[in-house]
């Protein structure tokens, strides 16, 4: 009797010991940042890209500055100059974009989008014709945008300005 009670408990505790083992059904796979091309997000950034287009042709300079993502974080170069913040870059784009009295012309080319999971680099060649008042600006530049995703959709955190030498 004292056997068969032994060797239930043994039963019962290993029993107990094999119910508790984990067993993985969905395994988390690894995703590659480098080679993947999520195309959803790409799409998404591209909208996002659109917007900023929309807003600077409107003339809306609040909505332009809501695509940033203003922290001690965000860096901005442009024209050769040392490095500024985000008060530096929001100052220059309502100045200068809220200046604008006409777009001619706002053209992207050679575009191209890189996302890294939820960051994101905007480059393109701007072919971009502004006027201000009657004088009329032609920005020939290397442009890139640095994106993050956030709950508020993709936000600019570092843009990089450079002229393009088109000679």
């Amino acid at each position: 009797m004292k056997t068969n009670l032994t060797v239930a408990c043994i039963m019962a505790i290993g029993l107990v010991f094999t119910s508790c083992e984990k067993k993985v059904e969905n395994p988390i796979v690894a995703i590659d940042l480098i080679s993947e091309e999520f195309p959803d997000e790409k799409q998404e950034v591209m909208e996002t890209f659109g917007a900023i287009a929309q807003s600077i042709k409107d003339g809306d300079m609040d909505k332009l500055i809501s695509f940033h993502a203003y922290s001690s974080k965000f860096t901005e170069f442009k024209n050769g100059e040392p490095r500024n913040g985000g008060a530096a870059n929001e100052n220059h784009e309502r100045t200068v974009f809220g200046s604008v009295t006409e777009v001619v012309k706002f053209d992207a080319k050679d575009l191209q989008i890189a996302v890294y999971g939820d960051v994101a680099n905007l480059t393109f060649h701007s072919d971009f014709h502004l006027k201000f008042g009657d004088d009329l600006v032609i920005i020939n530049d290397q442009i890139t945008l640095l994106f993050v995703n956030t709950d508020d959709g993709w936000k600019m955190v570092h843009e990089h300005h450079s002229p393009l030498n088109l000679g």
